[in-house]
């Protein structure tokens, strides 16, 4: 599967809530069970992740990594969910992860985040704008939902 992996699931390895299907998801990319699909914001984000953070990247063999861009129709699309009241402008980068992973038509997006990325309501309200605007649905889920046994 071609996983988008936003910043929090890198945060998530360190974390004591989310560790153990963080880790586990990174052991999936690492044997080539999944490709960790990452955008160009996320490695902007990781910027200013402490360095055991970013090296969390490394461990991942390239083959087993895709790395994808905010393009012109990605910005736009990013803007039609703060248009459509999906989110805020304050939310504007988790809009772009969104429609970075929309755009690429990946398998599925992870996050850890609940508020404004992994929440039923505005999943439904993504993909209601996706629908509105010719794109296919997206599918957004946890770490825990994706991997390929049960931790």
């Amino acid at each position: 599967m071609r996983i988008y992996t936003d910043t929090s699931v890198f945060g998530g390895y360190f974390d004591k809530e989310f560790a153990k299907w963080s880790k586990k998801l990174f052991v999936e990319f690492e044997e080539g069970l999944n490709t960790a699909v990452i955008s160009d914001i996320t490695l902007r984000e990781l910027e200013d992740a402490p360095a055991f953070v970013r090296e969390l990247l490394k461990r991942i063999p390239e083959e087993n990594r895709e790395y994808v861009s905010l393009g012109e129709e990605a910005k736009r699309l990013a803007l039609s969910y703060i248009e459509e009241g999906v989110v805020n402008k304050k939310c504007l980068i988790d809009a772009q992860h969104i429609a970075i992973a929309t755009i690429e038509r990946v398998d599925v997006l992870v996050s850890w985040n609940f508020k404004q990325i992994v929440n039923l309501g505005k999943i439904r309200l993504y993909n209601g704008v996706n629908l509105m605007r010719g794109y296919p649905l997206l599918e957004i889920r946890s770490p825990k939902e994706v991997l390929h046994e049960e931790v």
